[in-house]
């Protein structure tokens, strides 16, 4: 069971993180930040709060999806529409080391604390900015979540089968990938800060940028050959044999037969040392060319056998192979066991909940699962006191709605 723990020894210990974000990618930029010991000061409209906090399945009034995406954060409420709560908020950045934001672009600036403004109050200052489109180029004002990010990054085309809708993967994957560009550029800016005069910069992550970053071959396929990939469902075009095929059992197996060795073990077993050892399928590039019929050899052996026969067989030569988990495969597999990729929390109700261990592994500093989602506000009289706002101010701030 993982109880509250300090920071002590941690990677990121002794950084201040002020967090502006709502939902994903911003937030879970700075959940990552704080698995490894940095403060994370999580600001919150004193009217609901994030709305992450109603997402998805809940429980006594609380998403569970909070307790993963908030676990370690300060939660502090405070009002940004009025004057006197920006007030409050410079006061927490002045001397902070990181803040971020996920704003449309402009709103900070409207506010008088852009770039400039906060890098003039704290020079030290890193600014990380997560939008959809970007800080500059002509489409820096529209509305962008993540699933606009896919697209536009060329994910959605590229996503599903041959002559259907574009599908979504599964999770928002478009956030999550912002927010490890973003974590990635913190990093790069705390290690220049520290070696070269100890000056801030501005980082400008794009959600349609960060999902364009995984696209792989696309751009110079495209500008070589004209060449425009398209939905390929299970397969992996140009790389052979790469595919899920259906067991007798009604299952999938997901097999990767791809390297030339590999292949031919893989030919042998099926059957088929007519393929393994013809020279046209030597290597990938004559593979390629013939994917399906290799396809269909392989589906042919899989449709005859079970899908933990198949495994047994396919471990045992060495061939890659799997097959789709659920959540439920996940929970029960001995190898997430192994490596403690569960942890257990407590939560404030007296429950438990399983959520998520911390990645990546690190052997001497490693990251930790703290103290579960925040209730709304429940930091803001310790952060605030620690800033110099005693009691009587803040009991008037309330009293005004400002936090």
């Amino acid at each position: 069971m993982v109880e509250n723990v300090d920071s002590e020894e941690m990677a990121l210990q002794g950084l201040k993180v002020v967090e502006l974000g709502q939902l994903i990618a911003g937030p879970f930029a700075a959940k990552l930040l704080g698995e490894f010991g940095a403060e994370i000061i999580k600001i919150e409209p004193p009217d609901g709060g994030d709305p992450l906090r109603k997402w998805r399945k809940m429980e006594n009034g609380t998403s569970l999806w909070w307790h993963v995406q908030s676990r370690n954060k300060k939660s502090v409420t405070l009002d940004l529409k009025a004057s006197e709560g920006r007030r409050i908020l410079l006061k927490l950045l002045a001397d902070a080391d990181i803040l971020i934001e996920n704003f449309r672009p402009g709103t900070l600036e409207n506010w008088d604390m852009g770039w400039e403004k906060l890098h003039q109050l704290n020079p030290k200052l890193i600014m990380v900015r997560v939008s959809g489109y970007g800080q500059t180029g002509p489409y820096r004002d529209r509305p962008g979540f993540g699933m606009i990010g896919e697209a536009m990054g060329g994910l959605r085309y590229l996503n599903g089968e041959p002559g259907r809708p574009p599908v979504r993967c599964g999770i928002s994957i478009g956030d999550s990938l912002s927010a490890l560009y973003a974590v990635i550029g913190t990093l790069l800016a705390l290690n220049h800060r520290n070696q070269h005069g100890g000056l801030g910069q501005c980082i400008d992550v794009a959600l349609y940028e960060s999902v364009f970053g995984m696209m792989e071959s696309l751009i110079p396929e495209y500008d070589r050959f004209g060449y425009i990939r398209e939905p390929s469902g299970s397969e992996l075009p140009g790389i052979a044999p790469t595919n899920a095929y259906r067991t007798r059992d009604g299952k999938y197996v997901l097999i990767g037969g791809n390297g030339d060795g590999i292949f031919r073990r893989l030919m042998t077993l099926i059957g088929r040392e007519d393929l393994g050892n013809a020279e046209r399928f030597a290597h990938n590039d004559g593979r390629a060319g013939e994917a399906g019929l290799l396809d269909a050899a392989i589906e042919e052996w899989t449709m005859r056998h079970d899908l933990a026969d198949i495994l047994a067989d396919l471990y045992h030569i060495g061939v890659p192979a799997g097959y789709p988990y659920s959540v439920a495969d996940i929970i029960a597999d001995p190898h997430y066991r192994a490596r403690q990729m569960i942890e257990t929390i407590n939560l404030p109700s007296g429950k438990s909940l399983k959520v998520p261990a911390v990645l990546p592994k690190l052997s001497d500093t490693p990251g930790r699962v703290g103290a579960a989602g925040p209730a709304l506000g429940q930091h803001t009289d310790e952060v605030l006191a620690s800033i110099g706002i005693d009691e009587e101010a803040r009991r008037g701030l309330r009293e005004r709605g400002i936090i």
